[in-house]
C-alpha cells in the first residue's frame, strides 16, 4: 500500500506546478494558527492546512488526520496526488481489512447510486452497468505493487477548518473498501485508506472546488526529517520566487504530468533525454526507467570510486546500498560523496528539478547509504519516471488546477 503506483485511468487536466526550495515544512507561513495578512489581498477563509505525519525511512509515508462523520471520526490517510479516490476501511461488514489505527467506518444509509455521475468518473463511462438507478456504485482500484481496495462509494460529512479557525462541513463522496489486499516492504499497523489528490472529478479536492469550499489547489511539503503539511486552496501560493511549470496535455495514465526532461547527475548530463516525468505523492521512492536507472547508477558509481566507500550487498533495505569504515549517523555523513541529481526540463528551459543526496539517499537501520531511486521497469512502469516522496524533501510542490 505505501509503495503505490496507480495504474487506474482516470482523465488528467492540464494542471501547473509550482518547484521551489523551501526552508522548512514549519514555516510560520503555513502553520495552522498562523494570522492571515488582511492587506495581501488573498481571501481570509480560502485555505485549509492539515498537519503531516510521517517520513521516507523507516514509517515508509507520510499521512494527514481527516474527520469524517456525524459525530466525526478521526482516520489517518496516505497522501496521493498520482491517484482520484479518497478510500477507508469499512466495515459493510469487512471481508478483509489490514491492522490499522482507526476501527474501520461505518456506512449509515449513505450510499452513492450507480446512476451518480462520480460513479462513472471513478469506473470510466464505457465499463460502468447499471442494472437498476438504485443500485450501489462500486469500485475496485489496483496497484502496481499488487495492493487493492474493493469497495463501494459513500457520501458523509467532512469537518474541515480554514486557516482563520471557521469551519466548514461539506458532504464529500469516498470509497467505502471491505476488501484489502496489501503488498510491499512497510509492517503493519497501516494508515485507514488514501487521500486520493488528482484532478479528476472524483478527488476530494475537485469535490471541494465545486462546492466551493477551497480553489482547486493542492500543495505539500515534505521534511527531509519527518513530518510537513499539506494544504487546500490558494491562499500561501507566494507571487513571486518560484518556478512554474505547465503540465503537459498528453495523458499518462492518470498522473500530473511534466513532460519530458534530461538527467544530470553532478552537473554532467547522462546522456538520456526525453524521460517522461510525473509527480506522484502516493509512493515512498523514485522510480526510473530502465535506461534513466542505469545511466544513474553508472555515474554515481564511477563517481564514488576511490572513496571511502564501499557496496552493502548484504543490506536489503533497497537495493542498491553503500557502507563506510563506520556506520552513518545520518545523511551529513555521507551527502559530500554524492552529487546532485538534477531533471532539465525540455519545454520549459528555466524549470530545473533539483534532488541533492538528501532527496535521494536514505540511512538504513544499519547505518548504510541505500539509493531511495529504483528501477521502475521492474514493477511495470516501461518509459515512464515517476518522482516520488523521498525527491519531494524540503521542497513545497504546488499542484495549481486553477491556472493549468
Amino acid at each position: 500500500m505505501h509503495s503505490r503506483i496507480n495504474f487506474i485511468i482516470f482523465i488528467v487536466i492540464p494542471i501547473s506546478y509550482l518547484l521551489t526550495e523551501f526552508q522548512t515544512c514549519y514555516s510560520d507561513s503555513i502553520h495552522p494558527n498562523a494570522a492571515v495578512n488582511s492587506t495581501s489581498g488573498h481571501r481570509s477563509s480560502s485555505s485549509i492546512v492539515f498537519q503531516v505525519t510521517g517520513n521516507v525511512y523507516p514509517t515508509g509515508y507520510y499521512y494527514v488526520t481527516v474527520n469524517i462523520g456525524n459525530p466525526p471520526k478521526p482516520y489517518w490517510l496516505d497522501l496521493d496526488t498520482g491517484s482520484d479516490l479518497t478510500w477507508l476501511q469499512c466495515d459493510v461488514p469487512c471481508t478483509k481489512c489490514f491492522p490499522a489505527p482507526h476501527k474501520p467506518y461505518k456506512p449509515n444509509k449513505n450510499l452513492v447510486t450507480c446512476t451518480d455521475p462520480l460513479c462513472a468518473s471513478v469506473n470510466g463511462p464505457e465499463t460502468l452497468n447499471c442494472e437498476s438507478p438504485n443500485d450501489q456504485c462500486d469500485y475496485e482500484v489496483q496497484y502496481a505493487d499488487h495492493g487493492s481496495s474493493l469497495g463501494l462509494l459513500v457520501k458523509d460529512w467532512f469537518p474541515l477548518q480554514y486557516t482563520n479557525r471557521t469551519v466548514v462541513k461539506p458532504r464529500l463522496a469516498f470509497g467505502c473498501g471491505y476488501n484489502q489486499e496489501v503488498e510491499g516492504p512497510m509492517d503493519p499497523p497501516y494508515t485507514d485508506g488514501v487521500l486520493g489528490l488528482g484532478s479528476g472529478k472524483a478527488s476530494i479536492l475537485h469535490q471541494l472546488n465545486e462546492l466551493g469550499v477551497t480553489k482547486n489547489v493542492v500543495a505539500h511539503c515534505l521534511g527531509a526529517q519527518g513530518d510537513g503539511h499539506l494544504f487546500f486552496g490558494d491562499e500561501f501560493v507566494p507571487s513571486s520566487g518560484v518556478i512554474w511549470s505547465p503540465m503537459s496535455t498528453t495523458k499518462i495514465e492518470n498522473h500530473y504530468y511534466l513532460g519530458t526532461a534530461e538527467l544530470y547527475v553532478g552537473g554532467k548530463t547522462s546522456g538520456k533525454k526525453g524521460l517522461p516525468i510525473a509527480f506522484d505523492s502516493g509512493s515512498t521512492y523514485t522510480y526510473f526507467s530502465e535506461e534513466a536507472y542505469k545511466a544513474l547508477l553508472s555515474m554515481l558509481l564511477k563517481d564514488i570510486r576511490g572513496k571511502r566507500i564501499e557496496n552493502a550487498n548484504e543490506d536489503k533495505s533497497l537495493p542498491v546500498c553503500w557502507k563506510g569504515s563506520k556506520p552513518f549517523k545520518s545523511i551529513q555523513d555521507v551527502k559530500n560523496l554524492f552529487k546532485p541529481i538534477m531533471l532539465s526540463f525540455a519545454k520549459s528551459k528555466k524549470v530545473r528539478f533539483q534532488m541533492d543526496p538528501e532527496s535521494y539517499l536514505i540511512i538504513s537501520k544499519y547505518g548504510n547509504a541505500c539509493l531511495g531511486i529504483l528501477n521502475g521497469s521492474e514493477v511495470g512502469l516501461e518509459s515512464v519516471n515517476l518522482v516520488l516522496q523521498t525527491s519531494f524533501h524540503d521542497k513545497i510542490i504546488i499542484y495549481d488546477n486553477e491556472n493549468q
